[in-house]
């Protein structure tokens, strides 16, 4: 269903299966047990498939400038984040269109607001989803780390924030050999596991610290 969410013209079975890594066969059983259960699907084998738009949530009622601002902050994840952190962007925002009514929806598709794409080095955000992961479990890594100076260092950090400035990425986390807070930009980390230990200081703690440390104060 995500995968429909959003599309204002029918959708074909081999594009699905395509987009979801399944065969058609399994698109056409799926979309003939969704149609049993009620769902708003129509169209047909050949023709393509369009799920209709209202039903999986009542009507959101934004105005143009919340859709704008929800519009643009999903656009910026797209942009600059990880690839599964873009395609959730991508279904958010397509579940709001869904649950939007038609007029606001054609607000949404038509706002002029746009992010540039400004990533110095895409290749490097292999690390930026692990870490992500690894803060969401509290789970230590031990990453090798290229300083200013371009010497490097093994270290094992208890990693509990990203920060994104334009095309860089910043991990916050505790750092074991310091035994302190550091930040280490992803660009300059060369190898990163995740390991199966989780750090005991709760992450919502040390956020919490490196947010006083840092005079960082956040309104949402």
């Amino acid at each position: 269903m995500d995968a429909m969410r959003g599309n204002r013209r029918p959708v074909t079975a081999a594009a699905l299966a395509a987009q979801l890594g399944v065969s058609e066969r399994t698109i056409y059983r799926d979309m003939q047990t969704l149609a049993e259960l009620g769902a708003p699907v129509e169209g047909s084998a050949g023709l393509g498939y369009l799920l209709r738009s209202g039903f999986f949530l009542p009507p959101l009622m934004f105005d143009v400038d919340e859709l704008e601002a929800l519009v643009l902050g999903a656009r910026w994840v797209r942009r600059q984040g990880d690839p599964a952190l873009a395609q959730a962007a991508a279904n958010a925002l397509a579940k709001i269109a869904t649950a939007t009514p038609k007029d606001l929806r054609d607000d949404m598709a038509d706002t002029s607001l746009w992010v540039p794409l400004v990533r110095d080095t895409p290749e490097l955000d292999e690390f930026v989803q692990p870490a992500r992961e690894a803060i969401r479990r509290q789970h230590k890594m031990r990453i090798q780390y290229n300083d200013e100076s371009g010497a490097s260092s093994e270290r094992t950090v208890w990693p509990f924030a990203l920060a994104f400035f334009g095309g860089r990425r910043l991990l916050a986390a505790w750092c074991e050999m310091r035994e302190a807070n550091r930040h280490f930009r992803i660009d300059r980390i060369t190898h990163a596991e995740t390991l199966a230990e989780r750090y005991k200081t709760p992450r919502h703690a040390l956020l919490k610290a490196w947010r006083e440390e840092n005079a960082i104060v956040e309104d949402y």
